[in-house]
C-alpha cells in the first residue's frame, strides 16, 4: 500500500487559483465520499486551508491513483485541467510522508513555525474519520504525524520567538519590563494591527487598557472587548503617565506626540520607563523621543527587524527539525512496509498447512493399517516439507520489505499461491481527542 499526495499551496499558486480549489469546511462529506469513489483510492483525507489544497489517499496503484486525484480536483470544482496542471505537485511513498510530516511540523508554511497548521490537519483528520475515508493506512499515518509535529515542538526552538509585528511589540516589552502583569497599556488608533496587539498584551498579562481614536465609538468598541477604559482624543496625553506601554497607528499627516510633551510624561512618571511602539507610516512619535533617558522608541522598521532576526533563529531550529522527521520517516515507511509482509506470511503459511492437512488426511484414509509411530514419521515429513517451501519465499519477502520491491514480490507471492486480498478493515476510526492528538 503506498501514501500519495496531490495539491497545490502558497508556494505553487497565488490566491486566485487556491480559492478557486478550496473545499468549504462545513461541508466535507460529499467531496470525501467522491474521493473515495476514485477507482484507485482505497483511503482519502482532504486537508483545505487559506494557503493550501492537499488530497492524502492510501493506494496500491500510485501513479493511477495521482491521476484521479487530478482529475478529481478540477471535475469537482468544475476547471479546465490544463488552468491549474502547473499549479499542482504529487508525492508518492516516501516523499509523500516526508511531506505531511514537513507541513504538520509547520516547516512548509508561510510563517515558518506557526501552529495553526497542525490544527487544521487535525480538523481534516476528523472530518475524514467521521465520514469513515481513513481507515488503516491514513489513521496510523496522521497519528505518526501529529506525533512527529509534536517532536519538533519539543526538541526544537522553532516555534519560539516573535514572527509577527503586533506580537514582536510584546517579546520587546518584555525584555523591558521582565513581568507585564502590573503594566498598563495605551492604544491611539483602533486599527487591526493595534487591535491585535492588544490582544497579545492582554493575553500576556497586562493589567490595564486604555483605548483612544479620533472616533470615540471606535474606542469604545474596543476597549470593550478588553475591559479597558476609552478615553476622549484630544485629551489622551493626560492620561500618558498612567501607563507604561503605548502602541500608536493613527493615519495622522504629522507627529501627534514630540519630545517636549514626553519629557513632561517622565517628570510625572518620577521617570519611570516607558516602551513606546509607533507602527505609523507617517510616524505618530518624534523619533527624538528615543533621546530621552527611560524612553525606549521602536518604530515598524525596527519591529520589522526583530521579526527577520526571529525568523532567522526559527530557520536555524528548522534543520534540526529536518533531522527528526527522516528518522521518523523511516519507522512509518518501516511499518507499512511490514503491514503487508507479516500477514502475507502468515497467510502463505496458513494456506500450505491447510494443503498438508488435506493431503495427510487422504493418505491416512487410504492406509489404514499404519503405526502411530509411522502416521508421527509421515507428519514430520509433509511438515518439514511444508517448512522448506516456505523458506525462500519468507525470507525473500522479509529481506526487501524495506525497498522497493518489497510489495512487487508481497503481490506475487499472494497471486502464485492465490492467497485472498489483504484486508483493510480499520475503516471505522473516531476522531482524535486531545489526548491522542500528540
Amino acid at each position: 500500500m503506498h501514501i500519495v499526495i496531490v495539491g497545490l499551496s502558497h508556494k505553487t499558486a497565488p490566491v486566485e487559483i487556491r480559492e478557486k480549489l478550496a473545499f468549504a469546511p462545513t461541508a466535507m462529506e460529499q467531496p470525501l465520499r467522491q474521493m473515495l469513489e476514485l477507482p484507485s483510492v482505497a483511503e482519502g483525507l482532504i486537508v483545505s486551508t487559506c494557503n493550501r489544497v492537499e488530497l492524502c489517499a492510501a493506494t496500491k496503484e500510485p501513479d493511477a491513483a495521482i491521476a484521479e486525484m487530478h482529475r478529481f480536483l478540477a471535475e469537482y470544482h468544475e476547471i479546465a485541467p490544463e488552468e491549474i496542471c502547473d499549479n499542482l505537485y504529487d508525492y508518492q511513498g516516501e516523499e509523500a510522508i516526508r511531506h505531511l510530516f514537513r507541513v504538520a511540523s509547520s516547516l512548509d508554511s508561510m510563517i515558518l513555525g506557526e501552529p495553526q497548521i497542525l490544527g487544521q490537519i487535525k480538523t481534516a483528520y476528523g472530518y475524514a474519520a467521521e465520514f469513515k475515508t481513513a481507515g488503516l493506512i491514513l489513521n496510523r499515518f496522521l497519528h505518526k504525524a501529529f506525533s512527529v509535529a509534536k517532536r519538533v515542538r519539543t526538541e526544537t526552538a522553532i516555534a519560539s520567538n516573535a514572527v509577527s509585528v503586533s506580537f514582536a511589540a510584546v517579546e520587546l516589552a518584555r525584555k523591558i519590563f521582565d513581568r507585564l502583569d502590573n503594566k498598563g497599556v495605551m492604544i491611539i488608533g483602533a486599527g487591526e494591527m493595534c487591535e491585535l496587539a492588544a490582544r497579545h498584551f492582554v493575553a500576556n498579562g497586562v493589567s490595564k487598557v486604555l483605548v483612544t481614536n479620533r472616533t470615540f465609538e471606535r474606542a469604545e468598541k474596543l476597549a470593550l472587548e478588553f475591559d479597558g477604559k476609552a478615553i476622549p482624543f484630544e485629551n489622551f496625553v493626560d492620561h500618558l503617565a498612567d501607563v507604561d506601554i503605548v502602541m500608536t497607528s493613527t493615519g495622522a499627516p504629522n507627529f501627534i506626540l514630540g519630545k517636549r510633551q514626553m519629557e513632561e510624561v517622565l517628570k510625572r512618571r518620577k521617570y519611570r520607563p516607558m516602551f513606546l511602539i509607533d507602527i505609523a507610516v507617517p510616524r505618530d512619535i518624534d523619533p527624538k523621543v528615543n533621546k530621552l533617558d527611560n524612553m525606549y522608541l521602536y518604530d515598524v522598521d525596527d519591529l520589522q527587524g526583530v521579526v527577520q532576526a526571529n525568523l532567522k533563529e526559527r530557520k536555524k531550529e528548522a534543520g534540526k527539525a529536518e533531522v527528526i522527521i527522516e528518522q521518523e520517516i523511516g519507522q512509518f515507511h518501516q511499518w507499512l512496509a511490514n503491514l503487508e509482509v507479516k500477514p502475507t506470511i502468515i497467510a502463505l503459511r496458513q494456506k500450505l498447512e491447510e494443503i498438508r492437512r488435506q493431503e495427510l488426511e487422504k493418505t491416512f484414509g487410504n492406509l489404514k493399517d499404519l503405526s502411530s509411530k509411522q502416521r508421527k514419521s509421515i507428519e514430520a515429513m509433509a511438515g518439514a516439507i511444508i517448512n522448506k517451501i516456505l523458506h525462500q519465499p519468507t525470507s525473500l519477502l522479509k529481506r526487501t520489505q524495506d525497498d522497493t520491491s518489497g510489495e512487487d514480490y508481497v503481490d506475487a507471492v499472494r497471486a502464485l499461491f492465490d492467497l485472498p486480498a489483504l484486508a483493510n478493515d480499520d475503516k471505522e476510526i473516531k476522531p482524535l481527542d486531545d489526548s491522542d492528538q500528540g
